[in-house]
């Protein structure tokens, strides 16, 4: 008998333990994967060019997640992070479209004033993330109804910065090219994949070293698992919290420099509109869970990947828009009752 209840136990960890729980949806990412590849025509789905696409467009949602990963593990949540995706597109082209006597400053400074766009449009975003921060620990407010407000303020910044209307630079610069395909250019083959891409991968490795191995990442895993505790046991809550909102920002700000570019480098200030529903269904997806506590860089980035997969497949097998987000949502109500499970049997 006694065997028999350590055999239970047993499985029961092997069920609740992160490895496994990371391991599932990688091997639901493969299945999605596989079931696209057999079921589209003429082996297009696994084509190079198609794998690129993939890439390219899960880059923005999987960048934007890395800073939602960490909101989710507090416990938190943003619902801003497509208006601060709107607000870096906007800020950028603005900077770009600077005047100078009779011409453009970019004309004067070809080199510096690009780079100084990227640097203004991210920071703009990461200033954005510490506010919602600062009101969350400031106001006492929950993060739902503190986010949800500064979507429609960060949006609506970003549209009195462009004049309600969008902005052209008056000349195209390497930031509207980070996120070109590289596969079938000559001249940019040997980037192997683009450098949005890249910039993601180099992100990510980032972010994951933070969670495991600082101190940081250690007080959000334990403020995530039980606030009040963790205050208890000296963690900074407060001020982690900020933290943590304002590199969601900072994120969300690269996410935008790569939206910048796939918009043709067009300063438009209703883009990114409803992108939180699919960063938030990229982190779910990987295994984080919206009661806090658990999340990894990796989980999410095989969420917005699964997503990606999802949409691109539907449409080259002709399925109807309205089918393809029926689908993703049964997926997000699984993902979620899954870690309802989980937590139920730790219970």
């Amino acid at each position: 008998m006694s065997e028999l209840l350590k055999d239970s136990k047993t499985k029961t960890s092997i069920w609740q333990s992160a490895w496994f729980n990371l391991l599932g949806r990688f091997a639901a990412l493969i299945v999605v994967f596989a079931f696209f590849a057999y079921m589209v025509e003429d082996g297009r789905f696994y084509s190079a060019r198609n794998m690129e696409n993939i890439a390219r467009q899960s880059a923005v949602y999987a960048t934007a997640a890395l800073g939602m990963t960490l909101v989710i593990i507090t416990a938190g949540i943003d619902l801003s992070i497509g208006s601060i995706i709107a607000l870096t597109v906007v800020g950028v082209a603005w900077i770009l479209n600077l005047p100078s006597g009779e011409g453009f400053l970019i004309d004067d400074y070809p080199v510096a004033l690009p780079i100084f766009a990227v640097i203004g449009g991210v920071l703009l975003a990461a200033i954005a993330g510490a506010a919602n921060g600062l009101m969350v620990v400031g106001l006492r407010i929950t993060p739902f109804i503190v986010t949800l407000g500064t979507m429609g303020m960060f949006r609506g910044l970003a549209k009195g910065i462009a004049s309600e209307k969008d902005i052209y630079p008056p000349t195209s610069t390497w930031i509207s090219t980070i996120m070109d395909p590289t596969i079938m250019n000559p001249d940019r083959k040997w980037m192997i994949l683009p450098p949005g891409v890249w910039l993601l991968l180099f992100s990510a490795i980032g972010a994951a070293v933070l969670l495991r191995y600082t101190r940081l990442g250690r007080h959000i895993y334990a403020i995530g698992s039980n606030e009040e505790t963790a205050r208890l046991c000296g963690v900074p809550v407060g001020r982690t919290k900020i933290v943590v909102y304002m590199l969601a920002g900072f994120f969300a700000g690269l996410a935008g420099l790569m939206q910048f570019s796939f918009i043709s480098g067009i300063g438009q200030p209703t883009t990114g509109i409803a992108y939180e529903l699919f960063v938030i269904a990229a982190v779910v997806i990987g295994g984080a869970s919206l009661m806090g506590g658990e999340g990894t860089i990796l989980g999410s980035i095989i969420g917005a990947l699964m997503i990606t997969i999802l949409y691109m497949g539907g449409q080259q097998m002709g399925w109807p828009k309205w089918v393809q987000e029926m689908v993703i949502g049964a997926i997000i109500i699984a993902a979620v009752a899954l870690d309802q499970l989980r937590h139920r049997g730790k219970g």
